[in-house]
Order: C-alpha cells, then structure tokens, then sequence
C-alpha cells in the first residue's frame, strides 16, 4: 500500500507543474484500494473544464505511471 501511494505521488509530481503553469494545483487526498482520490485547487477548483482535466489528463498519466490504479476521483 506505501509503495502504491508513494508511486502515485511520484507520478503527481510530474503532473504538479503543468496545473501550476495555468494557477492551479492538485493534492492527494486517500489512496483505497486502487482509487486515488484528488482535490484540485487554485485555478483548476472552479474551472469548468476541470473534469475533463481530471480525467483525460490526471487519470490518464497516473493510469501509466502506477500499476494497480483503478481510478481517480476528484473531491471537494
């Protein structure tokens, strides 16, 4: 389970910089049983086009980047 979690931070922090780039950022929340659960901030926490970033973007890379994952979530 550390492993899994360290593997998905390791692979946020590659993602960090380009939310950061737009004024936003994102921030690991829990990791369960293969769902990682996010919250985005900044520019990204109202940005309408935040799902689409989430999903097509975050999950994409961690769904590469971290053997195991499921799925990521955004929470509030």
């Amino acid at each position: 389970m550390e492993t899994f979690k360290r593997s998905v931070e390791m692979a946020l922090a590659k993602i960090r910089p380009l939310l950061q780039r737009d004024g936003g950022d994102i921030e690991l929340v829990e990791v369960e049983d293969g769902v990682v659960k996010v919250r985005l901030t900044g520019a990204c926490k109202g940005c309408p086009m935040s799902q689409m970033t989430l999903k097509q973007g975050v999950e994409r890379i961690l769904m590469k980047e971290v053997p195991g994952l499921k799925e990521v979530q955004a929470v509030t």
